[in-house]
């Protein structure tokens, strides 16, 4: 593969990836967006080159201290309701 100047053989094809819970469009096309043209201003590897992977985690799949994120907001819902 070539960079934009035909003249520099790109040898590295950068995967970043980014995992949360369910996101709007909207900011999934922000990530890709400011993920891609920051790693290219940092590394000088153009920005065509970099694959961007989001991968979103359903709230009953990830777990703190045994405890499931969905089961976790639930509490935190609870909590801030009674406070108000």
């Amino acid at each position: 593969m070539l960079n934009n100047n035909n003249k520099t053989k790109i040898k590295t094809l950068p995967l970043i990836t980014f995992e949360a819970g369910k996101l709007t469009d909207e900011i999934k096309l922000e990530l890709i967006q400011k993920l891609t043209n920051l790693s290219a201003e940092i590394t000088g590897i153009p920005k065509e080159s970099f694959f961007i992977s989001i991968r979103e985690m359903p709230d009953e799949n990830v777990a703190i201290g045994g405890i499931t994120v969905k089961e976790i907001k639930k509490k935190f819902v609870k909590t801030n309701d009674r406070r108000n």
